[in-house]
């Protein structure tokens, strides 16, 4: 009922997912990320143990195929599962159960996974797939948007459309990026404008928050806001 990328982007070492659904809250249980170390998505009949589970794996240096096995071998459910990795290794697994409702599949590559079930048909991956290779002229959350759009394009989620989620972390314990929809008519448009609205002030204010390496970060507010002021100019 489900479709979703994982994403590496080796070069700063961001990890990304998108995910979209016809049910409720889809951001609240698929997506899970160690940041700099791995993912874990956990779909079709979900189980929400898997995501906390393969995060604490991840931070122990277990690699991908080695988190895909020790998940679903003690999971009787396992049949009626779909997971998506990525390993501590940088590797991507996954496991798509024989009971997943049709057209259930995935696709690893070497800096991304795609998974779905309950799907028009392959063709939803493979378009979601080719679109993420190809849109390199795209900064990377619009880039997972418009690779989901074209999986929704091409059939999506066979039952219909409500909720989706986008999810990027960098090199900080907390989020770049964290953008649920969680009840919506056309819940990836709507991702689409929150994407433009974080554009607005939220990724300028971001410089700003504290971080390992700055633990206070900046706190006097003219400074920060005369720094919102020249990012949003420079982008002009």
């Amino acid at each position: 009922m489900t479709w979703s990328i994982i994403f590496h982007e080796k070069d700063s070492g961001r990890i990304a997912i998108a995910v979209a659904t016809k049910f409720f809250a889809v951001g609240a249980r698929v997506p899970n990320i160690a940041p700099l170390k791995g993912a874990v998505c956990t779909q079709a009949l979900t189980n929400p143990l898997y995501g906390p589970h393969g995060l604490r794996l991840i931070r122990e240096n277990v690699g991908a195929a080695d988190i895909v096995r020790i998940l679903t071998t003690p999971d009787a459910g396992r049949d009626h599962r779909q997971l998506h990795v990525m390993g501590a290794d940088g590797k991507f697994a996954a496991h798509t159960g024989a009971e997943c409702v049709p057209w259930c599949g995935h696709w690893i590559g070497e800096n991304m996974s795609v998974a779905g079930n309950m799907l028009a048909g392959p063709q939803v991956v493979a378009e979601t797939v080719r679109t993420m290779r190809e849109r390199h002229d795209l900064p990377l959350p619009r880039r997972l948007i418009a690779a989901m759009k074209a999986g929704e394009a091409a059939g999506g989620d066979k039952r219909g459309k409500q909720s989706a989620a986008l999810l990027i972390y960098g090199n900080q314990d907390y989020s770049e990026l964290d953008l649920r929809v969680d009840d919506h008519t056309e819940p990836l448009q709507e991702l689409e404008r929150l994407e433009e609205v974080s554009r607005e002030r939220w990724t300028h204010f971001r410089a700003f928050v504290p971080t390992r390496e700055n633990p206070a970060g900046i706190f006097d507010r003219a400074e920060i806001d005369a720094g919102i002021e020249r990012s949003l100019a420079a982008e002009r």
